[in-house]
């Protein structure tokens, strides 16, 4: 890490990215990196302290002459989707980000980076650092749990920051100004399933999709990437009557908010027909892979021996259901926006499936920037597990967060921009989720903006993060808080 950071600049960012980076902090197990933004606040002299929830706010006085400047908050989350590579051997729980340099992007050995959103921690705890930036009195919110239920954003108290104006740094695209974002809400359904014994003869087999890009469930939709669990209940609609297979698990998926790369199902096959099944499976990963195009080039099927063998399979008729669920159900963009152009308005992400027992659950995950939008794809999709004989549960979900393109907030950091780069920002919406709304919703008087450095394929082992980019950032983050 000294070596690599030694070729980063700016320091001033990279140092705490770096030092981030050696902490475990997957989603709901951030506590250690939250405290360590604490002791390191605390350490710089700042007022700082943890709510009940577990999210750190930190106060910083304003430099001599800015006093009566308005508060600006800097807000960022310390959590990660932690995804890795099959065969890649990185505990979660205890192993530093293995971060490595390749030309002008960081990214990785094997697993997702944490850029996101470990650059806007980074980002806010330099500005904390800092003495050669002159600002009015700051407020620094970093939240916990943002990836996996936005828990600290929803339980973040009224009246607790005092701020004005809020920089969210937490957008993945240079020069591009967030000014609002979609809300969302989880599905969760269930499937009792009937047990019955393996016919005799039949060994356990893994029929395995994989390869596929995957990609962030709100960022990502609209780039008509395949869908690792309806891909595999595409194969089980073709390949279980043909060879007699009986099903005996599914598997597939991390992450609610991430479009499934890898899934598979356990099957009992009759071992003189898995030639002929691996010809079957070739020849279906030739036609899938033609329809998915340049879209997501390297998909691939595979069977293999089961490393053990169930000792139950799933009565054909439960296992049929399930698997034209998969292939039938609702996944990708249900509608574009009628106002903004090229903006996703409702969507929905076939996101887990997993069994235990005679338990199947699949997980599911909506989003629309029209509030009864977001509820109509929640219905449709529970109308289909009704028909495929799942129960389902319905999770709180989050607000959006309106856009306004008016504001003066909007107009100061795109006008700073254009002071020292030259050119005016995008000004836009996302169909990705942001904390601002759940934070608005607290805080209906603050004006909001969002903005990063360019960061790509995150919430994959792909993640990566533009070196030159991040430095913009910091510049522009830097000139906005002596700004404003």
């Amino acid at each position: 890490m000294d070596a690599l950071l030694e070729s980063l600049e700016p320091k001033a960012i990279w140092s705490y990215f770096l030092e981030l980076s050696k902490i475990p902090r997957g989603s709901k197990q951030e506590q250690a990196a939250a405290k360590w933004v604490l002791d390191q606040a605390k350490a710089m002299g700042l007022d700082a302290q943890q709510d009940a929830i577990g999210n750190v706010i930190v106060r910083k006085p304003a430099t001599p002459g800015r006093e009566k400047a308005p508060i600006t908050v800097l807000q960022a989350h310390v959590d990660m989707v932690c995804e890795k590579n099959e065969g890649t051997q990185h505990d979660f729980l205890k192993d530093p980000i293995r971060v490595v340099r390749d030309g002008e992007v960081l990214r990785a050995s094997g697993t997702t980076l944490g850029a996101d959103n470990g650059i806007g921690v980074a980002a806010a705890m330099a500005v904390m650092a800092a003495k050669d930036i002159a600002h009015g009195p700051l407020e620094f919110l970093i939240t916990i749990d943002e990836e996996t239920g936005l828990t600290g954003a929803g339980n973040l108290q009224p009246g607790l920051l005092k701020g004005k104006y809020f920089l969210n740094l937490d957008s993945e695209e240079e020069g591009d100004l967030t000014i609002g974002c979609a809300g969302g809400m989880d599905t969760v359904a269930t499937k009792t399933m009937k047990l019955v014994a393996p016919a005799a003869g039949t060994k356990a087999y893994r029929i395995k999709v994989l390869g596929l890009k995957g990609g962030h469930s709100g960022m990502e939709i609209h780039q008509g990437r395949g869908n690792a669990l309806r891909i595999l209940g595409q194969i089980l609609f073709r390949v279980v009557p043909a060879f007699d297979l009986q099903v005996a698990s599914f598997t597939g998926g991390n992450k609610r908010n991430a479009i499934p790369r890898e899934a598979s199902a356990t099957v009992f096959l009759d071992p003189a027909k898995e030639p002929a099944l691996k010809a079957a499976l070739a020849t279906l990963q030739k036609e899938i892979q033609d329809e998915l195009g340049a879209f997501d080039p390297t998909l691939a099927l595979d069977l293999s021996p089961a490393s053990e063998a169930p000792a139950q399979a799933f009565a054909a008729d439960d296992a049929d259901a399930v698997a034209d669920f998969l292939f039938g159900m609702v996944h990708g963009v249900v509608a574009m926006s009628p106002d903004i152009p090229g903006l996703v308005q409702s969507s929905t992400n076939l996101a887990m499936i997993a069994t235990q027992g005679n338990q199947v659950e699949v997980c599911l995950s909506h989003r629309s920037s029209v509030e009864s939008a977001k509820y109509a794809v929640a219905d449709r999709v529970q109308a289909i597990c009704r028909l495929a004989g799942f129960t389902t549960k319905r999770g709180d979900g989050y607000p959006g967060w309106k856009p306004e393109p008016n504001a003066s907030l909007v107009k100061v950091v795109n006008g700073v921009h254009t002071k020292v780069f030259g050119k005016a920002m995008g000004i836009k919406a996302i169909h990705a989720g942001l904390e601002c709304g759940l934070i608005g919703e607290k805080y209906p008087a603050m004006e909001m903006v969002s903005f990063g450095p360019d960061m790509w394929d995150v919430h994959t082992p792909d993640e990566h993060v533009s070196i030159p980019s991040v430095g913009n950032f910091w510049k522009l983050l830097v000139a906005v808080l002596e700004a404003v």
